[in-house]
């Protein structure tokens, strides 16, 4: 990757190139994915959306390709609701190394009652944490061949609102769509720092960096038909909220900068300038719930016992 990011200040239009590289983004088939694959396209680097819906995939692969001219893109199908089927999806890949994997999938319920995944975890939970916990020990040989590989987990400011349930992670006892999700993205940015914790212990060469895109609305985003299709209807009335946050292409803009960014260190929290809401990508202080290294260890033991998958050993 250049090292013009290093001397010249971050430039959202203007990113450095990544020639050679090989990046895999979750969910990059629509919203803030889609938008974190179109973005990384325009580096020259090979792209690859992981999406559980290959029709889907195929669209916004095409778009990308319609947007960035020269395009290196292509698609894997890949549930991270099915952790029996993640190691296939990682070989699927095809890669002998890879540079940057962006946790972004997430599943979102806005109602109840309670889902679960086909392996009796609650849904969002299961695909928006665990999923990732799973993918990330299949990816590890691939990133660990990588000479400086990204891991990027995608959290979300509803989290910042949030606390873990250490005793109820599943939500059985008391299940509330909207604080579910904040908490299973809560998770995941748990993950994302202890995850680079442990691999400073190992020395290794891989980092683990935490984003979270503000608030990002459909409104706001520029039309990608169909991924997503924008009327103008929606577009006048969400053009108030830009005052307070933005569209999906810019929410996409701190997991570009830490994927590329070289002054961009593991354990570090990017999130948009304005109130954390809106605005050019920068480092925000790590939240201070986010900093219990206890509450982090405790959840890693637990989603090493409910995934079966044994990240102890992580290859440094």
């Amino acid at each position: 990757m250049s090292s013009a990011s290093s001397i010249l200040p971050w430039d959202v239009q203007r990113l450095p190139r990544a020639d050679g590289s090989v990046f895999l983004v979750t969910g990059g088939n629509a919203g803030i994915g889609y938008f974190v694959a179109e973005q990384l396209s325009s580096t020259g680097a090979t792209v690859v959306l992981g999406s559980r819906n290959p029709a889907k995939a195929e669209v916004a692969t095409a778009s990308i390709r319609s947007h960035v001219p020269g395009a290196r893109v292509r698609a894997i199908r890949l549930d991270l609701a099915d952790l029996s089927s993640l190691g296939t999806a990682v070989e699927a890949l095809d890669v002998e190394r890879l540079d940057a994997v962006v946790h972004n999938a997430g599943v979102a319920l806005d109602d109840p009652p309670r889902r679960e995944t086909g392996d009796g975890h609650e849904l969002m939970f299961g695909t928006n944490h665990l999923g990732h916990f799973a993918l990330t020990h299949w990816l590890m040989p691939l990133l660990s061949a990588a000479p400086a590989a990204r891991i990027v987990t995608t959290g979300s400011f509803a989290a910042k609102s949030e606390q873990l349930d250490l005793d109820d992670l599943q939500s059985r006892r008391d299940y509330r769509a909207k604080r579910a999700y904040g908490r299973s993205k809560l998770a995941q940015m748990y993950f994302g720092l202890e995850l680079d914790r442990r691999l400073r212990a190992l020395d290794s060469t891989v980092a683990s960096a935490v984003v979270h895109p503000g608030g990002a609305l459909d409104s706001l985003t520029p039309s990608r038909p169909p991924v997503p299709a924008r009327t103008s209807g929606a577009r006048l009335l969400g053009a108030p909220a830009a005052l307070l946050v933005q569209g999906k292409d810019a929410g996409a803009w701190p997991a570009v900068r830490a994927v590329l960014d070289p002054t961009v260190r593991g354990g570090q929290l990017w999130g948009p300038r304005v109130f954390g809401l809106r605005g050019k990508p920068h480092r925000e202080p790590v939240w201070d719930h986010l900093a219990d290294t206890s509450v982090a260890a405790r959840l890693w033991d637990a989603s090493c016992d409910l995934t079966g998958v044994d990240l102890g050993a992580l290859p440094g």
